[in-house]
């Protein structure tokens, strides 16, 4: 069972930004969080989705991070505990990534950014990514 108080997630100052903003022009009241859905995907990759909701829906662990409320459905949570959830906006790639310590890379080049040191992945959530002109091209 996911509980509030088990699940650690922390938010990068980007991430914090992106969410604010998503949460600031949703429409909703002071209070709504962002309810983050996230299955396990690819070869060590995240699925995400994420939608804003006035309240946690039953059964979800609300979980506050700077401020910002985090509705996360039980799944999702298992997957998320521990993990830094960054946002990324450049020429190549847009969208939130989670930084997991426990992951290991898989080798195929398209689930971990290089350079980063071992056992860290970097994990590119493509669900909320924007196509790039170069990528439409192919």
């Amino acid at each position: 069972m996911c509980t509030n108080a088990v699940v650690k997630v922390a938010l990068t100052a980007a991430a914090e930004k992106f969410f604010r903003r998503v949460l600031r022009f949703s429409g909703q009241a002071s209070g709504a969080g962002v309810r983050l859905t996230v299955t396990a995907g690819g070869c060590s990759g995240y699925n995400s989705d994420f939608t804003v909701e006035s309240r946690p829906i039953a059964g979800d662990a609300a979980v506050q991070v700077n401020g910002i409320w985090l509705f996360l459905p039980e799944a999702s949570c298992a997957l998320l505990d521990g993990v830094t959830i960054d946002f990324l906006d450049s020429p190549t790639q847009t969208g939130l990534t989670f930084l997991h310590p426990r992951s290991q890379a898989c080798g195929c080049a398209s689930s971990a950014s290089a350079g980063q040191g071992p056992g860290v992945a970097r994990i590119e959530i493509g669900s909320i990514g924007r196509a790039t002109a170069e990528a439409q091209v192919r």
